[in-house]
């Protein structure tokens, strides 16, 4: 007697089962041999695992539950809603890991053809299905890789947009930050020009009195400080914006070489720490006295030095500690500061991202880890600890500063972690690989 419907999918369900080992190996594998996946390669094989493993559990779930009537078609939608929450989680933890969109939608084809192998591979050492079986568990199967690339993309590109929406609170911050120092400045003029109230030339008068003997010296001093104050704002906001602008239009290449992580960051450590001993805060090194890494030295300096500085300009008492180590096959950096914490709000949609992107990295980690019997590296969120306020939603700066750091992150393949709470202060872990795939024609990898 030919097995039933319900029978067949249960058959194919088990397969899928029994093979998910091969499947994610396979999957893996041709990423690996795909020219234009380059991030991947660094990760182990929990982190590139990621939510899949929960992914095609739903999968199977969802074939099961192909009998028709109201309790399947409740597993089934059920089966939906926690395939793409996982698929959310994955597209959020790509983009945490340094991804390029193009990378995430590639290794999606790749598991769709790895899927269609296996299928396939049942049809033909179990004659006796249908074919209309098979057709329906391939239409099932080309739907979930569709709309799992909808859901993680669509995740990722809202991570972009809150990336934008910070830039944007920048701005905001230093054009509110120019006017007020334009209005103090006005105020000064006015003082200044009382009597001139009726001259249409008052602005150039003005700038006339800087110099002259008409306005008194305190309140020049004042006045030159304020546009000397509002020019370096302005330029330097100018500078990360230009520097954002290159990384964001591949104008900035990753120059590969060997070189000795520790002493950078103990390099960087000594010329930082008179800022720390000028605000009474302590900077400390730790981690080892020597690591031979390949990478981008230059952009590894920009990168820490830009978190560097953060953690010395927000931090009011403690310090910054900054440490490194290796991780198998990969190395990292931390920096830590005792400051009040980054805001995690709706103004500062980024940083929100980036501390779901942690947790959900650490909730993957830990379940690979429990089968290999290993321990997470991810950084542990802080628990029960208060939001983190600041007088402003968010400082100038920090948007566009952390738009940086991530575009550097994904142009060296590195995965950026961040933790933060009131009471325990921030911390960023940056994980890098130890080595990179160089071409033979030149010392520029095979990715922009």
């Amino acid at each position: 007697m030919p097995p039933t419907k319900n029978e067949q999918f249960d058959a194919l369900s088990d397969f899928l089962a029994s093979r998910r080992k091969a499947i994610l190996l396979a999957w893996r594998q041709a990423a690996a041999a795909d020219p234009e996946q380059t991030t991947g390669r660094s990760l182990n094989r929990g982190q590139f695992n990621d939510h899949i493993p929960e992914v095609l559990d739903s999968f199977e779930r969802k074939l099961r539950a192909r009998r028709g009537g109201a309790a399947a078609h409740a597993h089934a939608h059920a089966a939906d809603v926690e395939t793409k929450k996982e698929e959310v989680k994955h597209g959020l933890h790509r983009w945490q890991q340094g991804y390029r969109l193009q990378e995430l939608m590639r290794e999606w084809g790749h598991l769709q053809l790895c899927l269609f192998e296996e299928l396939d591979a049942f049809a033909a050492a179990h004659p006796e299905v249908e074919r209309a079986t098979m057709v329906e568990a391939n239409r099932q199967m080309i739907t979930l890789v569709n709309e799992a690339i909808g859901e993680s993309t669509g995740q990722y590109e809202r991570m972009q947009q809150a990336e934008a929406a910070g830039r944007m609170n920048d701005l905001e911050g230093a054009l509110a930050n120019i006017n007020e120092i334009e209005r103090r400045r006005a105020a000064l003029i006015r003082e200044a020009v009382h009597d001139l109230s009726g001259n249409v030339f008052g602005v150039t008068v003005a700038a006339k009195l800087l110099g002259g003997p008409d306005i008194a010296a305190a309140d020049r001093a004042e006045c030159a400080q304020l546009l000397q104050q509002g020019v370096q704002s302005v330029t330097a906001m100018l500078g990360d914006l230009t520097e954002l602008a290159r990384l964001e239009a591949g104008k900035e290449k990753r120059e590969i070489s060997r070189f000795d992580a520790a002493a950078l960051v103990t390099e960087l450590g000594n010329a930082n720490r008179p800022i720390a001993d000028g605000r009474g805060l302590y900077l400390e090194v730790t981690g080892s006295r020597a690591l031979s890494v390949d990478g981008d030295p230059a952009k590894v300096r920009r990168l820490l030095q830009n978190l560097l500085l953060n953690g010395l300009k927000y931090t009011e008492r403690g310090g910054v500690t900054l440490s490194l180590g290796v991780e198998g096959e990969k190395w990292w950096l931390m920096i830590k500061d005792t400051g009040p914490g980054l805001l995690a709000g709706p103004d500062a949609p980024m940083i929100v991202g980036l501390k779901e992107a942690t947790a959900s990295a650490r909730e993957s980690d830990e379940k690979a880890a429990a089968i290999d019997g290993e321990t997470s590296q991810v950084l542990v969120p802080p628990r029960g600890g208060r939001a983190a306020m600041r007088p402003s939603p968010q400082q100038p700066g920090e948007g566009i500063g952390l738009s940086i750091v991530k575009r550097l992150c994904e142009l060296l393949d590195a995965s950026l972690e961040m933790a933060s709470s009131a009471e325990t202060g921030t911390t960023f872990r940056i994980v890098f690989p130890r080595h990179y795939q160089v071409s033979r024609a030149s010392n520029e990898l095979n990715r922009p």
